[in-house]
């Protein structure tokens, strides 16, 4: 056990999964899969499984997505790391052919792929033509694909080997604001479900929900709140296809309120999902989400900045819900 950052412990497991298969590969543009941590020692999958499992494309995000489709139809695990600017290119390879080609065989089709989508333009600083929040919902959407999002670097290597070792294609969205978690992680490799949420905090007054980069704020507000005297239920879901329905369900039931949080358009975010289905299966409950604007993001940190939801906007919600 030792204190590793999101993208030491990602790419720890990946490390671990190649060691173990000889013919997984990596694909890559732009952001090498290199890692370091104090104490630890450098993580470089380039150097390691050379230029032939390991590979460093041209800027070709619909090749890259091919190229480990392909691999997975050929009997390799493959994953591939797709940068901010170029995560949703690849959206209609993976929603007609990942999402479609197992069912269509029957399941004779196994497709052990990983597609890394990194939600880098989540962030201030970015021409307004590479913000991105938008990616969650669009491959949440797809059948037959599993869509997952974890939000501290522990989840990030257990739902990675998980995913590496799914039949399934699964994409793994990297909330780039988690970049400088850090945190314990165990050294062995381990798996996390992929469809299931994970109960940050409990309380009985206001269940809140969300994923990814909202997360940090949920709990920080969730601090403040709990410090008002509010006892407030946290809920990461980990999980955007499946949802964790069934843990969603039973914390409402409890308190009666769903507070939301996306860092995602306000139209058809997670949240929405999240408080349809819990609406349909609890009664007598009261409901309200929070999210970013529909409408694109700007190229100025200031404006960004201001239309980005935040902690406190979760405590300002929480209190009013409440009282």
């Amino acid at each position: 056990m030792a204190r590793k950052s999101f993208m030491y412990a990602l790419l720890e497991a990946v490390q671990y999964e190649m060691r173990q298969d000889k013919n997984m590969i990596w694909i890559f543009e732009l952001t090498p899969p290199v890692a370091s941590n104090p104490g630890r020692p450098v993580i470089n999958l380039e150097t390691e499984f050379g230029r032939l499992r390991v590979a460093n494309t041209g800027i070709d995000e619909n090749w890259m997505a091919a190229c480990v489709l392909g691999a997975g139809l050929a009997g390799s695990k493959a994953a591939t790391y797709i940068p901010y600017q170029g995560a949703c290119m690849p959206f209609q390879m993976i929603q007609n052919h990942a999402g479609k080609l197992r069912s269509m065989t029957g399941g004779d089709a196994s497709m052990p792929v990983v597609f890394v989508m990194e939600m880098t333009g989540q962030t201030p600083g970015f021409g307004g033509q590479h913000s991105d929040y938008e990616i969650d919902t669009l491959y949440a959407h797809i059948p037959g694909v599993k869509t997952v999002i974890p939000a501290t670097p522990a989840d990030a290597k257990g739902m990675m080997a998980s995913a590496i070792r799914d039949p399934d294609p699964v994409v793994f969205l990297y909330a780039a604001g988690l970049r400088e978690l850090v945190e314990e992680v165990p050294d062995d490799q381990y798996l996390t479900p992929l469809d299931k949420a994970a109960v940050r905090t409990t309380g009985s007054d206001i269940t809140i929900v969300s994923s990814g980069a909202g997360m940090p704020d949920v709990l920080d507000a969730t601090e403040k709140l709990e410090k008002a005297g509010m006892k407030v239920e946290a809920i990461d879901l980990r999980s955007l296809k499946p949802i964790d329905t069934e843990t969603l369900v039973k914390s409402v039931q409890k308190t009666k309120r769903l507070l939301t949080f996306d860092q995602s358009y306000y139209t058809l975010c997670p949240g929405a999902e999240v408080i349809a289905r819990v609406a349909e299966n609890v009664d007598g409950a009261k409901y309200k989400r929070i999210a970013f604007p529909d409408a694109p993001p700007p190229a100025s940190p200031e404006m960004f900045t201001w239309m980005r939801p935040n902690a406190d906007h979760i405590v300002a919600a929480a209190k009013k819900f409440v009282s």
